[in-house]
């Protein structure tokens, strides 16, 4: 375990290696999995404020959902995520020429439609936060349809922490990063 201020981390986020492979995956973790991407409690305002500027993004499919269900759903256990299309990818989630499933979020962000990148569930995967009234626990989520990027990780040697890099500093900022990697690294 390594242990950054009030942050708890698995020994894995610099013992394992990854890289979203989306040539191979097709962008799955947007489509399997019983829920839709969790969401904090401060994301669900932005989620209503950048819907206008996302939805031209969106399928005709996910825009029925949102419009029906909204921008968010409290779901089965309580907590806040994504509505999913039939139980299935997210509504939010856009496919591309080749088939591969992206996030219509993200692409509003990279035409500057929007400031907010995407929810940091999905930045961060696959890691998952815990909160804990002391502490924050973050820890791998593996599952077999990252194996794609499992093996690009390693073939490239390129642990999560570094993958992760731009996600990490945006939900814990950069000092905090910097501390993260002269603990790792020891430098």
């Amino acid at each position: 375990m390594i242990e950054v201020g009030q942050v708890i981390l698995t020994d894995d986020i610099k013992d394992e290696y990854f890289v979203c492979d989306l040539a191979k995956c097709k962008g799955a973790c947007c489509v399997e999995g019983d829920l839709g991407a969790p969401l904090s409690k401060d994301e669900l305002p932005i989620m209503r404020q950048i819907y206008p500027e996302v939805t031209p993004y969106l399928s005709e499919l996910g825009r029925r959902v949102i419009e029906r269900t909204g921008t968010h759903i409290l779901d089965e256990e309580g907590d806040f995520s994504t509505p999913t299309i039939g139980g299935k990818e997210c509504a939010y989630a856009i496919y591309d020429d080749q088939g591969v499933l992206k996030c219509g979020i993200e692409q509003a962000w990279l035409d500057g439609k929007i400031s907010f990148r995407k929810p940091l569930s999905c930045h961060l995967y696959p890691l998952r936060l815990k909160q804990y009234d002391q502490f924050v626990a973050v820890n791998y989520d593996r599952w077999h349809i990252c194996r794609p990027a499992c093996r690009l990780g390693d073939e490239l040697k390129v642990p999560l922490y570094k993958f992760l890099k731009e996600a990490l500093i945006r939900r814990f900022g950069s000092d905090w990063y910097h501390e993260l990697v002269r603990q790792i690294e020891g430098k």
